[in-house]
């Protein structure tokens, strides 16, 4: 199986079938869409999940025939599934292609209009992109949980999840970065407070530093102030993912020092955050990274 960093830039989408044909040779997981972009209805064994299949559509259920009958759990690359005669009424009425992005190690990050994309290209590590109809589809190597409206107009599609086919798109596909990964990770509610009065401790570092400069640093520090001073609500989770960002990218090298914290700090608490939600934010991006 070809992987799917390879697949021809001659795919047109002129003929839906003819490219689900083509993606799946090249092991993209597809499906017909209706016009409107969603998933075809059910088939008439599977009407209102009387098959048992989930009606939220995380787990395909116990279902197994072979119409497109669960929106991306139905996705296959299988050429004679997709030939069959019981998905050619789908394909007849088909719109466009979807493929299942987790199906095939990637994820797919959903930039639904020009501040969007604006602001992936300030935050986000450069990967192969595709012109969406309002904005980008941002493609990287590797798997995650699917999560919708992770901020304005940014959605993740991935493991169970599907994305329109819009074409091959240009440049390397990077692998998922930390930073993507903690747009969908919720802070844990429960969570206590670091034992210390004031302050967090910086990481003890000990890793590869990939920086090039301290300008790199420098950068990113001001970025996350930059983020937390103009978010416009949800001020809480915002500090937390920007500190799970800059915990990520800078805090297993032993760059990142106290001062570079205190000016987080400072941001976050600028925007009303307390001393005790800062600490608990910062010690709880310290657990998920696992430091």
């Amino acid at each position: 199986m070809t992987h799917p960093t390879h697949i021809r830039r001659d795919l047109t989408g002129d003929r839906p079938l003819l490219t689900a044909l083509q993606l799946a040779k090249r092991g993209l997981p597809v499906l017909p869409l209706r016009e409107g972009k969603g998933p075809m209805g059910n088939c008439r064994g599977c009407r209102k999940n009387a098959c048992g299949g989930r009606p939220n559509m995380k787990t395909p259920g116990p279902c197994t025939c072979p119409a497109p009958c669960h929106a991306w759990a139905a996705a296959t690359t299988n050429p004679h599934i997709l030939t069959s005669a019981v998905w050619a009424p789908a394909w007849q009425q088909a719109a466009a292609v979807a493929y299942h992005p987790g199906g095939a190690g990637l994820t797919v990050v959903d930039l639904d209009n020009s501040g969007a994309a604006a602001w992936a290209r300030q935050n986000l590590p450069a990967t192969r992109t595709v012109p969406s109809t309002r904005g980008e589809h941002w493609i990287y190597l590797g798997t995650m949980t699917s999560t919708n409206a992770v901020r304005p107009g940014v959605d993740i599609k991935s493991l169970m999840s599907y994305a329109r086919w819009l074409g091959p798109g240009i440049g390397t596909m990077a692998q998922l970065p930390d930073v993507v990964r903690a747009l969908a990770v919720k802070e844990p509610a429960a969570a206590q407070p670091a034992a210390r009065p004031v302050g967090v401790a910086a990481p003890a570092g000990g890793g590869q530093c990939p920086h090039r400069s301290p300008a790199y640093l420098e950068r990113g520090i001001a970025m996350a102030e930059q983020r937390i001073e103009e978010a416009p609500d949800g001020i809480h989770r915002t500090v937390y993912r920007m500190f799970l960002a800059v915990l990520s990218a800078h805090g297993r090298c032993g760059c990142l020092t106290e001062t570079h914290i205190g000016r987080l700090f400072t941001a976050a608490q600028g925007r009303g955050e307390s001393l005790r939600h800062c600490e608990d934010a910062w010690s709880n991006a310290v657990a998920v990274l696992g430091m």
